[in-house]
């Protein structure tokens, strides 16, 4: 057992975001739990982050499978018999498909992994969040799931025509606020990794590296929410520079 160590799991820590929230975490010292889908890309990272000294256990974690998302449970349990910290980053684009293509089955397969995904593994994780002193939650959005920033034709999602990515993330916007009406033990909190007053977002896979932030700018909000005190907000959506509007 490890409860002397701070704790975080996080969803999709191979690479991106994820892996940079994990690397960061790490050097605080904290016991890194890295839910990875691959296996293998997961161990390439763990080797990675243990060579710059941190202390990380490899979670091999498919946040669309009950029974992945059930395992890694159990694998976190018997390393610890606490959470301090969940980090929801795993999630996916989907294909961007233009909204008179999009069928039921395009959205599914996105909010299986966006919405389902951390519902999964929040449900999963309760009750070692629930042992810990101060839990919190951070689930990663984007500046697109914003109805402010969607419906602001500066914005470039504005002209970003899809419906399975941004619908999504505002859904878990949603589910967010909820869980933190509902839960006021444990801080659940939105972030996005770009700066939407300045109209810019993180280079990641997910956006071929685009974007005009490094990841570990994009993080700053991550960590930032991962680490906030016993005293800290609840339900609340923010990037680097502040609140965003819902």
């Amino acid at each position: 057992m490890c409860s002397e160590r701070t704790s975080v799991l996080i969803t999709g820590a191979n690479k991106g975001l994820g892996f940079e929230a994990a690397r960061r975490l790490g050097e605080l010292g904290w016991m890194i739990f890295l839910g990875s889908r691959d296996e293998a890309r997961g161990l390439a990272a763990a080797d990675k982050l243990t060579a710059g000294g941190a202390n990380v256990v490899v979670v091999p974690l498919d946040v669309t499978s009950d029974e992945s998302v059930a395992e890694a449970a159990r694998l976190v349990r018997q390393h610890t018999d606490r959470l301090d910290v969940l980090i929801n980053n795993a999630g996916t684009p989907g294909r961007i498909v233009a909204p008179a293509d999009a069928t039921a089955d395009e959205i599914h397969s996105v909010y299986d992994t966006n919405v389902y995904g951390p519902i999964r593994v929040t449900h999963a994780m309760l009750p070692l969040l629930r042992a810990a002193d101060h839990p919190r939650v951070v689930m990663v959005s984007s500046g697109g799931s914003s109805f402010a920033v969607v419906t602001d034709p500066q914005q470039h999602v504005s002209k970003m025509h899809e419906l399975a990515y941004s619908s999504s993330k505002a859904a878990l916007n949603m589910i967010t606020v909820r869980y933190a009406q509902a839960l006021p033990e444990i801080k659940f909190n939105v972030v996005t990794p770009g700066e939407v007053a300045n109209h810019t977002f993180a280079a990641t896979d997910m956006n071929n590296h685009t974007g005009q932030l490094t990841v570990t700018e994009g993080t700053d909000p991550i960590v930032h929410l991962a680490t906030i005190g016993v005293d800290g907000p609840t339900g609340i959506f923010i990037d680097r520079l502040g609140p965003v509007a819902w």
